[in-house]
C-alpha cells in the first residue's frame, strides 16, 4: 500500500510541475533584441509565424502582454521590459553551456560586442582588438566607442570597458589596470592667469569641464585634507580629446586620465598642477553581464584584454 500511495504521490507532483518554455523565452529575447518579428525570425533561422505563436504561447502562460503591436512598430510592455533582461541572461547562457560542451576543443567563433570609451578604444583598444582578431579569424567583432554611458544588459554587449569609479550594480567588474588622473595645463595659462598652489584657488581659475562624470573636483592633500572644487570655464564636454586644443591653447586647466595628457607632459606642452594634491584613484574595469556562464569566444577575449591592458597607462609611460 505504502508503494502504491507513494508512486500516487509521485504522479500528482509530476502533474503538478511545469518545466519553463524554455523555446518561448529564447524566441522573446530575439524578438526584444531586434524589436521585431521578422527580424527576430531571421536572426534565429525561423519562421515568422513560429516566432509569433512561441510569444503567444509565452503570454499566454505568463497572463499578460510582452508586446505593444501596431502596424508600424513592435514596443515592450513595462512586463517585457522587465523579463527581457532575465529573458537575454537565459539565451545566453543557454548559448555557453552549450558552446562549452560542443566547442572545448575547437577553435572559439562567433560574434562578441564589445563597448569602450571613445578616446581609450582609439589609442589602446582597437590595435588590441586587431591583434585578437588576427589570432582568432572565427570571430567577429562590433565594437562600439563612446564616451557616453551604455547599457550593457538592455543593449547586449558582452564586454563593456569603463574608466571610473564604479557604482553598485548587478554586473560583473574586474579591474584591468590602475588609472591616474592629473591636473594640467599649458606654460601659456600660468603666464596669462598664475599658478594655483591650492585646490581652493581653483574655483577663481578657468577650468574645462567633463560632463560623463558631473560633480566637484575631489582633491586629497597632506594630512589628510579634502578639498571640493566645482570647476567653471569655458567649455563643457562628453570627449577628453574635446577638452586638448583648449589646453594646448592655454586657455584653461583640465583634469584628465593620464593616458591622454601622458604625451604632453613628456613633450612640456602641458604641466601638472599640485603636486602635493592627488585626484582620487581611478582605474580601468572590464564589465560583463551577470551570469557565471560565458561563451568561450567572450572568455577569450577577456583574458586577451585582461593580459594586453594591465598596467596600460605605465606601459605607455
Amino acid at each position: 500500500m505504502e508503494t502504491v500511495e507513494t508512486d500516487c504521490f509521485m504522479i500528482y507532483r509530476a502533474g503538478m510541475m511545469r518545466l519553463p518554455d524554455l523555446e518561448a523565452w529564447a524566441i522573446f529575447a530575439s524578438v526584444a533584441e531586434y524589436r521585431s518579428f521578422s527580424g527576430a525570425a531571421e536572426a534565429i533561422g525561423l519562421s515568422k509565424a513560429t516566432v509569433s505563436k512561441a510569444i503567444t504561447r509565452l503570454e499566454a502562460h505568463l497572463g499578460q502582454s510582452l508586446f505593444h503591436r501596431t502596424s508600424r512598430r513592435l514596443t515592450l510592455t513595462e512586463s517585457g521590459k522587465g523579463l527581457a533582461e532575465h529573458a537575454a541572461r537565459m539565451l545566453a547562457e543557454a548559448q555557453a553551456a552549450e558552446e562549452a560542451a560542443h566547442n572545448a576543443a575547437s577553435a572559439p567563433a562567433g560574434m562578441i560586442r564589445v563597448a569602450a570609451p571613445m578616446s581609450l578604444g582609439l589609442l589602446a583598444v582597437a590595435p588590441v582588438i586587431a591583434d585578437f582578431l588576427a589570432l582568432h579569424p572565427g570571430i567577429e567583432i562590433d565594437l562600439h566607442l563612446s564616451d557616453a554611458r551604455v547599457d550593457i544588459v538592455a543593449e547586449g554587449y558582452d564586454v563593456a570597458l569603463r574608466v571610473a569609479a564604479l557604482p553598485d550594480s548587478s554586473l560583473r567588474a574586474r579591474k584591468l589596470a590602475d588609472m591616474r588622473t592629473h591636473l594640467v595645463a599649458a606654460p601659456a595659462y600660468f603666464a596669462a592667469h598664475g599658478r594655483p598652489t591650492h585646490p581652493a584657488q581653483l574655483g577663481e581659475h578657468r577650468c574645462l569641464a567633463y560632463t560623463n562624470v558631473p560633480g566637484p573636483w575631489r582633491f586629497f592633500g597632506p594630512e589628510g585634507a579634502e578639498v571640493s572644487v566645482r570647476p567653471r570655464g569655458p567649455l563643457s564636454t562628453n570627449s577628453g580629446d574635446a577638452m586638448l586644443p583648449a589646453l594646448r591653447a592655454g586657455l584653461a586647466i583640465a583634469l584628465l586620465p593620464d593616458f591622454l595628457v601622458d604625451a604632453d607632459l613628456a613633450a612640456g606642452t602641458l604641466e601638472a598642477l599640485l603636486p602635493d594634491w592627488s585626484p582620487p584613484a581611478g582605474a580601468l574595469h572590464l564589465m560583463t553581464p551577470p551570469g557565471t556562464l560565458r561563451p568561450a569566444r567572450v572568455e577569450a577575449l577577456i583574458e586577451f584584454l585582461a593580459a594586453r591592458l594591465h598596467n596600460l597607462c605605465a606601459a605607455r609611460r
